[in-house]
């Protein structure tokens, strides 16, 4: 990216300013929206858990309530 200044003779700090609000504007146009959810992961998908099973009433169903299988 090339910058050149075509009028008057702008001071370093002046420059500095005006490339940096280039840069959080360019950031800015290419981030994705704040508004968006962001992708979950299968990992924390709670339907992973449920879907294999319920657990069954009895004396041992409290401790199938949170691992399926065991």
């Amino acid at each position: 990216m090339t910058i050149k200044v075509l009028r008057g003779n702008p001071t370093p700090e002046e420059l500095a300013a005006a490339l940096a609000v280039v840069r959080a504007r360019a950031a800015a146009a290419s981030a994705p929206p704040s508004g968006a959810p962001a992708p979950r992961d299968s990992w924390s998908d709670p339907s992973r858990i449920a879907a294999n099973r319920l657990p069954q009433p009895g004396p041992t169903a409290w401790s199938r309530t949170y691992w399926p299988g065991s």
